[in-house]
């Protein structure tokens, strides 16, 4: 599955969802302008030791984006969208856009995505939630629908075996 930022403006989110990315084998994209550099010491220090795990690319513009990929399933992760997250069902070569933080998805690629554009609820006087944890969300139910695919589902303690 893949992730995409476009145009994020805080270092810690993308660091944040980075590690998120890493540690579910989740590709990420990232589309400029970014609000910070990729050498920000915030956005390394949140995305901890993953980075060797990262699977990152880089585009100059959503229009480049969709040139790389013109037949790929997007959701659009937005406020402003019918479906809900849970409503929709994801395939393992899809991928799921946020926007920036401060903006979300602009309305004009929205209208483009009428039907693969997904909410998360909450109530109304919210105007949204944290982006890392928006992505952390919707990229989990994703991988729920594929019955999480090539994770580690069973944890183990070091003197300890668990009764099953």
């Amino acid at each position: 599955m893949h992730i995409v930022l476009l145009e994020p403006e805080i270092p810690q989110n993308a660091g944040n969802i980075a590690r998120t990315c890493a540690a579910t084998g989740c590709s990420l994209h990232l589309i400029y302008p970014l609000g910070f550099s990729v050498e920000d010491k915030h956005l390394k220090r949140a995305g901890l030791d993953y980075w060797e795990f990262l699977d990152i690319r880089y585009y100059d513009s959503f229009d480049e984006f969709i040139k790389t990929f013109p037949d790929a399933p997007i959701y659009m992760a937005t406020t402003k969208a019918v479906h809900t997250y849970v409503d929709v069902s994801y395939t393992e070569d899809c991928f799921i856009m946020f926007g920036k933080e401060s903006a979300g998805i602009p309305e004009e690629i929205l209208r483009k995505y009428p039907n693969t554009s997904i909410r998360i609820p909450m109530i109304e006087e919210a105007r949204s939630l944290n982006l890392a944890n928006s992505v952390a969300i919707v990229i989990y139910e994703a991988l729920r629908q594929q019955q999480f695919q090539g994770l580690q589902r069973k944890g183990a303690l070091r003197n300890y075996t668990w009764d099953e």
